[in-house]
């Protein structure tokens, strides 16, 4: 059986969806939105989830502080050890710090990830923070949604709608994790399909 590793190397880019000005415009929209819903910044901050989501939730709290004159606090979530496929990821998974020096209790948390697919990354995220203390609210942003919910979790803050198969994978490619312009592409998996991970 091949490694995930191995998969990924052989995956070919089939679409671009967002190229860095699409992907700036969302997050933009994003920022907006976020302080419609809430009426201002107030208990407000942000947790991104690694990887990928880390930078999207910098760039979302910068962002709103340009919109609101007030940067909100930003943490960092690592989920490895709250997955429900922590065996099929790998036989020694490795785990980072988790980062949000700051109380999140009686605060609204937007809770940011690159995307969302099964659910299941979430649910483990939502796990994760409730450990940390009880927040007033828990809000979803997300850079791409692209079906296929096996749980009943959905995103508040959507930057893009992808409709794709579940043979497809969506790629959130961006200058702080990966190098390059920020992009967004669906890459098809090689014909022996790959090991599971679910997000």
């Amino acid at each position: 059986m091949k490694g995930a590793a191995q998969v990924a190397r052989e995956m070919r880019d089939k679409a671009q969806i967002m190229d860095e000005e699409a992907v700036r415009r969302a997050l933009v929209r994003i920022a907006h939105e976020i302080v419609e819903r809430n009426q201002g910044t107030g208990d407000l901050c942000a947790v991104g989830i690694r990887t990928r989501g880390v930078p999207l939730a910098r760039r979302l709290a910068r962002l709103i502080g340009e919109i609101e004159g007030r940067e909100i606090p930003c943490g960092i979530l690592d989920i490895t050890l709250y997955r429900d496929d922590l065996t099929t990821v790998a036989n020694q998974p490795v785990v980072q710090r988790t980062e949000v020096p700051f109380p999140i209790v009686g605060r609204t948390v937007v809770l940011v990830d690159d995307v969302i697919y099964t659910g299941r990354t979430v649910r483990a995220a939502l796990d994760a923070l409730i450990d940390l203390g009880r927040p007033r609210a828990i809000q979803l942003a997300v850079l791409v949604d692209r079906g296929h919910r096996e749980l009943p979790i959905r995103a508040d803050f959507v930057g893009k709608n992808v409709p794709t198969s579940t043979r497809e994978v969506v790629a959130v490619l961006l200058r702080e994790t990966d190098g390059g312009a920020d992009r967004v592409v669906i890459r098809e998996l090689p014909d022996e399909g790959a090991p599971g991970g679910r997000a």
